[in-house]
């Protein structure tokens, strides 16, 4: 008997060793990922979405926690605090503070920053990078899972979220390094001068 529990505890014991060196390999490989998109400068890329928000494609500017997203239908500002959405069809832009999952939603690479603390995390190899999985450890939380596929360059390729409302899957290609200013995440009520501006806040 003694034998047993002798043998389950080691096995308990290798487990949780296990565990926590792919919790640290998930944690490697998204510092490493969080180093290359958190460019001082700010980046670009271009996206597709599809997901309960519904499809969309176009492009992305970030820099640190600011993010600035155009499509065909719509142009999304952020400045870290406020965000300013401009409906083309409409000419209204809706201002407000979104919420976690809100930014989510518009910046996919809002996991650099969500990632540090929360989550439990895995990874595992796949055919041309990693794949990391990040479970919300207190599933109230908005952002309640995500898998993040990451090339060998440490830029993320997919980025697939699930909330209350079901999955939504972010394709990103075409990331670039640049040296963004700061308005370009501010709305500029002077290139939208017939546009209606709706206080949500």
């Amino acid at each position: 008997m003694k034998k047993y529990i002798s043998i389950i505890m080691l096995l308990a014991v290798c487990c949780g060793m296990a565990s926590a060196q792919t919790a640290s390999q998930a944690r490697k490989i998204l510092d490493k990922t969080a180093a290359v998109i958190g460019h001082k400068g700010g980046a670009t890329a271009k996206f597709n979405m599809k997901g309960k928000y519904g499809n969309a494609s176009g492009t992305i500017a970030i820099k640190g926690n600011k993010f600035c997203a155009h499509t065909d239908a719509a142009t999304i500002w952020y400045d870290g605090k406020t965000q300013w959405t401009y409906n083309k069809k409409n000419d209204e832009v809706n201002v407000s503070t979104p919420t976690e999952a809100q930014q989510q939603q518009m910046n996919p690479y809002k996991f650099i920053n969500i990632y540090k603390s929360g989550f439990d995390m895995t990874s595992k190899n796949v055919a041309g990078g990693y794949e990391v999985h990040l479970k919300a450890q207190n599933q109230k939380r908005s952002i309640k899972e995500l898998y993040i596929t990451i090339n060998r360059s440490y830029q993320p390729t997919v980025v697939k979220m699930r909330n209350d409302k079901g999955w939504t899957t972010i394709t990103l290609s075409g990331f670039q390094t640049k040296n963004l200013s700061d308005s370009q995440f501010r709305f500029n009520s002077k290139e939208y001068p017939t546009a209606e501006v709706i206080d949500l806040r």
